[in-house]
């Protein structure tokens, strides 16, 4: 589970200060590692392992030119979340193609002991993102004279569909040609698109969550559908296609606990739901019998339920955990044993509560 977004700017800008203002606000979604890549003429990247605040400085920046760029936070759900796992990826031949994704590739120890090397493919990390590229890359190149048109760019999604198994929400940039989108085939993981008025021409970007959109500036914002692809050309043609068919069946955690509260996902308020999530959980409690003095979350994610619950039962509603800000999500933390030492710092209780 991690968080991107992907900005296709006006014509002569440097994007690069809005892609860390969004990354910034989605760094709840992975606290390990950041990346960014641009494009104007060759693609610039920064990577590194850290917080989005770690990773870049005014140095970095200066240099990351162009108006096309992708941005990606890290939490490793694969590999071992070393330096040449942090996304965004990239290559530079036969077809410059930038990508970072959000999700799980559930076949990609298949593929990478198998179907790769069958090809003479070599993965360099243990990213499951770089099947993703590759399969994409693989299949949008066969023809090497033909032009890449939104039709070819369908194609080669359609077969990451056939090819790559799981759940994931992908954004990248094709040198020269545009930027691209697509979800998986159930929409498991949420990815939005947004437009913003510009001067000579409308800018455009993808996200992970909507609240990376209004932190950005762009409105007109539209979720990208179960199997659907968006590319949007040079001339910032807007194209979309649904290359597969099957029912939508997104991710329940994100609306629990995974996404902003301010984010909508799917037309659907991260924060209403945790709403109705609370008042079901009374309803619940009032048909166990059992019998409550108060309320109390763990902060934070479970606040909103929680208050919602109390109101619905006639309760108090009490705080009985301090959270120490400077932990960060511990859920998203690469272990077992770091987690367990960082809980130990991050909540303290209030004995009056208990």
């Amino acid at each position: 589970m991690c968080g991107f977004i992907g900005i296709f700017g006006e014509d002569g800008c440097h994007v690069v200060p809005e892609v860390l203002r969004g990354l910034l606000s989605i760094q709840h979604r992975g606290q390990d590692a950041a990346g960014i890549i641009t494009f104007d003429e060759k693609f610039h990247a920064k990577k590194g392992l850290g917080l989005v605040r770690d990773v870049f400085s005014r140095k970095h920046l200066d240099r990351l030119t162009g108006n096309l760029a992708v941005g990606h936070v890290r939490y490793p759900t694969v590999g071992a979340g070393s330096e040449g796992d942090v996304q965004p990826f990239w290559i530079d031949f036969p077809l410059g193609i930038a990508m970072a994704h959000n999700g799980n590739v559930t076949n990609f120890q298949e593929l990478k002991r198998r179907y790769f090397p069958e090809r003479d493919v070599h993965l360099a990390s243990d990213c499951d993102l770089e099947a993703v590229l590759y399969v994409f890359a693989s299949a949008i190149t066969r023809d090497k004279n033909g032009k890449i048109t939104p039709e070819r760019v369908f194609k080669a999604v359609k077969e990451v569909f056939q090819k790559v198994r799981g759940a994931y929400s992908v954004v990248g940039i094709i040198a020269g040609h545009g930027l691209f989108a697509f979800r998986d085939p159930y929409g498991i993981k949420p990815i939005i698109m947004g437009k913003k008025e510009g001067d000579k021409h409308p800018s455009f970007a993808v996200a992970s969550e909507s609240v990376v959109l209004d932190v950005a500036g762009f409105g007109e914002k539209r979720d990208i559908g179960p199997g659907e692809v968006l590319f949007i050309d040079m001339k910032r043609n807007v194209h979309s296609a649904r290359v597969a068919d099957k029912p939508h069946r997104p991710c329940i955690f994100e609306l629990v606990y995974f996404a902003r509260p301010d984010s909508f996902l799917d037309e659907v308020s991260v924060y209403k739901t945790r709403i109705r999530l609370g008042k079901a959980l009374a309803e619940k409690w009032k048909r166990s019998g059992l019998r409550a003095d108060v309320v109390i979350p763990v902060p934070e994610s479970a606040r909103i339920a929680a208050q919602s619950m109390a109101l619905e039962l006639g309760l108090p509603y009490r705080e009985g955990f301090v959270k120490n800000r400077y932990v960060g999500r511990t859920f998203i933390m690469p272990g077992d044993e770091i987690r367990r030492d960082s809980i130990r710092t991050k909540l303290n209780t209030i004995p009056l509560e208990f």
